[in-house]
């Protein structure tokens, strides 16, 4: 067996490393603050499981790891830990594939409660041993609720397999982890999960393994949480564990993980059992047996891991928030394409409606017939010609001028409305694709407009037409020519005030009207002026334009609707937290926070183990000082 020092002086008990961000990174809160951490984090749970990053964003993804990473860390570690402080200390054992983990575990433990063997990965579900003392606490399941316990072994990684050892002091439990760079998904996940709810890391890793990356990934994370971390450096052969131990603490330091404890285990046999030489595991045994045996060393290692968790909180929700966020501009960026597409057909409608060209082709022809023949002074002569309209139909076959002008108005006006809304179709269609997020939204049907728009667009025209009707006989109620001439004249009237509709102003002809229209527009002028009135003559046609305009909107709206429905569905229910808002509070230092909680007769290792949080964590979430077991030995062993 290899040592770095002396075990009787440098015999690597539990110490409480010194606080690792600056003196003032933040003010003790009294006890009523810390006692509404619990409801804070619990409020921010709620909140991470209401977000949601559905669109298809470079940030989508990470973002919904981590979200489900923090979750899990809030209910199976946070939340819980924060409930009972005096609960049983667990360490979770983790490490690479074939690292000697189960082995180690029973070795401490001095029975064979988790399966070791050369198939990989051997520890496909968890194994947590505790002392019989200790067992109902983890049995109840608040700590990593959303696994099922079981008294047997199982298969099923979504099991956690509880055994009890009665060797293994009460007040601490080891939580035999799957491999961290397993073949299996999930086993891989389960195992950083497991990780994150452990409240001292035991990581084993080997002398052929211990450059490995996956590894070092995760004591990287494990230092940003600023969890508590011992190392084990397994299958060492005797003649390189110099070497390999100075190799590997070089390593460590390098990383800011120079104060991690660490455990030399050269190679070696096992005993019938499976079971290491007591020798080779006496020094890891003795250093776990004085933590459990020194409640205020448990409980600055139960501090200092929730202060690093606390504290790696602010930056991680903010970047949740800043994923919210680009979730949020990316929907208001899709609408707002839409929306742009819908407005240049509104105006164009708009413009339709001022420019005169609606005045062109049909509607003009059957205007001039309408007017020109006479047949609208006569229609407001009297009441006979309603009689005279019905004769000449049922003698010529032919529709009366007022039925095709009105007729010629609604074609006019639905080929428009069908027109504006396919081109608006596409537009939005193109901005569509030419986002990332909405290329992923799109259905070819959004191509095009809707298959019942050219019945709704037709419904549309018939309602504003019998709303302009409506119009003349309100306004022209107390006029005693429309009086005398009654609902005809009101017929007559209206197709008169479409018409005016369609001119850039209210019943000024343009100069293509005056040419084509052989000045019959300004007789009809004439003719309403004498019903009406001047000013009430521009009012009727503004008031019509205006709900036609109305009318023509609403239309586009639903049209649209096909889109934004898509982005109301993709859009994030809710922001993970406030900005800067979060649960501010940590725990006053034990007395002893700056020297060795068990006596050792030796002066502590006092590095930092956690990472610096960034200035805004330190803000929202300010560490505390609590520390982690510290002083390094390199007794031996092996798996």
């Amino acid at each position: 067996m290899t040592t770095h020092g002396d075990p009787a002086t440098h015999s690597g008990a539990p110490a409480v490393a010194a606080r690792t961000g600056p003196p003032d990174a933040g003010e003790d809160l009294p006890a009523t603050a810390a006692e509404g951490l619990p409801a804070a984090l619990a409020g921010l749970r709620a909140a991470i499981g209401a977000a949601r990053f559905p669109l298809t964003l470079p940030s989508a993804e990470p973002a919904r790891r981590t979200a489900a990473g923090l979750t899990d860390q809030l209910d199976d570690y946070l939340l819980p830990r924060l409930a009972r402080l005096d609960a049983p200390l667990l360490v979770v054992v983790g490490g690479s594939t074939g690292a000697g983990k189960s082995t180690l575990v029973n070795s401490l433990v001095q029975a064979r409660v988790s399966a070791a063997g050369v198939l990989r990965p051997t520890t496909r579900s968890p194994v947590l041993v505790c002392n019989p003392a200790d067992a109902a606490w983890f049995r109840q399941g608040d700590l990593l609720p959303g696994l099922t316990r079981t008294n047997e072994p199982s298969e099923h990684p979504g099991t956690l397999h509880l055994v009890t050892a009665p060797a293994l002091p009460a007040g601490l439990a080891f939580l035999d982890a799957p491999d961290i760079d397993s073949v299996v998904d999930a086993n891989r996940a389960l195992a950083g999960q497991l990780l994150a709810a452990a409240d001292l890391w035991l990581f084993v890793t080997t002398a052929a393994r211990y450059a490995d990356a996956v590894p070092w990934e995760l004591l990287r994370s494990a230092r940003a949480r600023g969890a508590v971390i011992a190392m084990v450096l397994d299958r060492v052969p005797p003649e390189a564990v110099d070497e390999i131990a100075a190799h590997l603490s070089e390593m460590l330091a390098a990383q800011d993980l120079g104060a991690a404890p660490l455990f030399v285990l050269p190679e070696t046999w096992v005993d019938g059992q499976g079971l290491l030489p007591d020798k080779v595991t006496a020094p890891l045994s003795a250093w776990f047996a004085r933590l459990a045996a020194d409640a205020d060393a448990r409980a600055a290692v139960v501090r200092q891991t929730l202060d690093g968790a606390l504290a790696a909180l602010q930056p991680t929700v903010e970047g949740l928030a800043d994923a919210a966020d680009e979730e949020v501009a990316a929907a208001d960026a899709l609408d707002e394409r839409v929306r742009a597409a819908y407005r240049g057909a509104q105006r164009t409608v708009d413009q339709g409606l001022k420019d005169g060209r609606l005045l062109r082709g049909e509607v003009l022809a059957r205007w001039q017939e309408f007017v020109g023949t006479g047949e609208l002074f006569r229609t407001l002569e009297a009441r006979i010609g309603r009689l005279r309209d019905r004769l000449i139909a049922a003698v010529t076959g032919r529709t009366a001028p007022a039925a095709e002008l009105r007729d010629a108005i609604e074609s006019q006006l639905v080929t428009l409305l069908r027109g504006v809304a396919a081109e608006a179709a596409e537009n939005a269609y193109t901005g569509w694709k030419a986002h990332p997020a909405g290329a992923a939204l799109l259905d070819p049907a959004l191509a095009h407009s809707s298959d019942d728009l050219p019945e709704r667009a037709e419904r549309l025209v018939r309602d504003w037409q019998r709303g302009v009707l409506e119009l003349v006989r309100v306004e022209g109620g107390d006029r005693r020519f429309v009086a005398r001439t009654a609902a005809y004249a009101v017929n007559a009237t209206g197709l008169a005030v479409m018409i005016a509709v369609f001119a850039s102003t209210a019943f000024i002809p343009t100069g293509l009207e005056v040419a084509t229209g052989a000045g019959t527009t300004v007789a009809a002028q004439a003719v309403l002026q004498a019903i009406f009135g001047d000013q009430a003559v521009r009012n009727l046609a503004n008031t019509a334009r205006a709900d036609l305009l109305d009318r023509v909107g609403a239309l586009l709206d639903q049209e649209a609707a096909r889109y934004l429905a898509r982005t109301a569905e993709a859009r994030p229910a809710a922001r993970p937290a406030p900005r800067c808002a979060g649960p501010r509070a940590r725990w006053r230092p034990p007395a002893t926070a700056a020297a060795c909680p068990v006596p050792t007769g030796r002066s502590c290792r006092t590095p930092a183990t956690g990472a610096v949080a960034g200035e805004r964590a330190e803000r929202a979430f300010p560490r505390g000082s609590p520390g982690t077991p510290g002083g390094a030995c390199a007794p031996g062993g092996r798996d």
